[in-house]
């Protein structure tokens, strides 16, 4: 039989708007997209040379918070899907607010309770915006990585003429605030175009955050200089966790230990690197932030453990593995 004519054809139709989608910044074409990204090739775990991390441990641990500002005119991560759809969105982005307000200071407290120095994926407009939670973070010690100028421009929607300067500007207003320019990166929402990869080694960057497909190090290629993978999680990771996956705080901390767990017992053949992944405005919450400490102390009480940053596993890895 055939097939009825439809009332309207495709291209009449009214396209329906995402919700979450963030303002067009640009509106030049987006470009091809290769068969294979070319940046490295495949690498069995178990085909690789023994990895030893410092005084024999088993598991290199990063704990990566995530340290935000949000623009307030535009969608972002959300506790209401109803609130969503108004402009503004104070509801949600209060919630988000939390964060830096409150939640970050709880997290740092808890963090420095067991010997855990962050390595935060920074925004830069949060120097200019929070700059006590710099000054803070300066007397912990923790490293900061690159993570954009806000949450709410992702690097997809860019141009590269439109990206590069953003990186720059990232680079640039990290290192006037810290005192020294960031070796890592994490992309807004771990996103990347064709040339981001070459524009962050351009402009100093050594490791990355955005590739969730390994738990070591590994080398990646770009034009110029040098680029390093840095294993980092898509679900020990407490977005996907308690709002994509709907899991308790009290389960998403088991999943830490567990996580932990495992890796601890496979680091006896060769080492791991475990990332723990958060943002203050849903660990840094009373009911929530208590799981993380069990975690944490869980993580701490174990004897073949390195507490580390980015830059100290791959400054380890880079002299007793990488040959370059």
């Amino acid at each position: 039989m055939p097939r009825k004519k439809a009332s309207k054809s495709r291209s009449a139709r009214k396209p329906t708007p995402a919700r979450s989608a963030a303002p067009k910044t640009t509106t030049s074409a987006p470009p091809s997209i290769p068969l294979k990204h070319g940046r490295f090739g495949y690498s069995a775990i178990v085909d690789r040379p023994v990895l030893r991390w410092p005084n024999g441990a088993r598991v290199a641990v990063w704990v990566i918070p995530n340290i935000e500002h949000f623009l307030f005119d535009r969608p972002a991560t959300s506790i209401s899907e109803f609130a969503v759809t108004h402009r503004p969105d104070a509801y949600n982005y209060s919630w988000r607010d939390y964060g830096v307000r409150v939640g970050i200071w709880r997290m740092m407290e808890i963090m420095e309770r067991y010997g855990v120095r962050g390595t935060v994926a920074l925004n830069s407009d949060v120097c200019n915006e929070y700059p006590r939670i710099i000054e803070e973070g300066k007397k912990l010690d923790w490293e900061w990585m690159g993570h954009g100028t806000t949450n709410s421009i992702p690097l997809t929607r860019l141009s590269e003429a439109e990206e590069r300067p953003l990186i720059r500007e990232t680079v640039t207003t990290i290192a006037r605030a810290v005192g020294k320019a960031p070796r890592g990166w994490l992309s807004p929402a771990l996103s990347e175009t064709m040339h981001t990869l070459d524009i962050l080694a351009e402009n100093g960057i050594e490791y990355v955050g955005n590739w969730v497909n390994d738990e070591q190090p590994y080398p990646m290629k770009v034009k110029k200089g040098r680029m390093f993978s840095m294993p980092y999680s898509a679900e020990i990771n407490d977005i996907p966790a308690l709002l994509g996956l709907k899991q308790s705080p009290e389960r998403f901390g088991q999943m830490i230990c567990d996580q932990f767990d495992v890796l601890y017992e496979d680091g006896r053949t060769t080492g791991r690197v475990m990332s723990i992944c958060l943002h203050p405005f849903l660990v840094g919450v009373p009911h929530r932030s208590k799981y993380l400490a069990k975690a944490l102390a869980h993580i701490a009480s174990r004897q073949e453990v390195w507490l580390a940053t980015g830059s100290e596993i791959i400054d380890w890895y880079k002299k007793n593995y990488w040959k370059g």
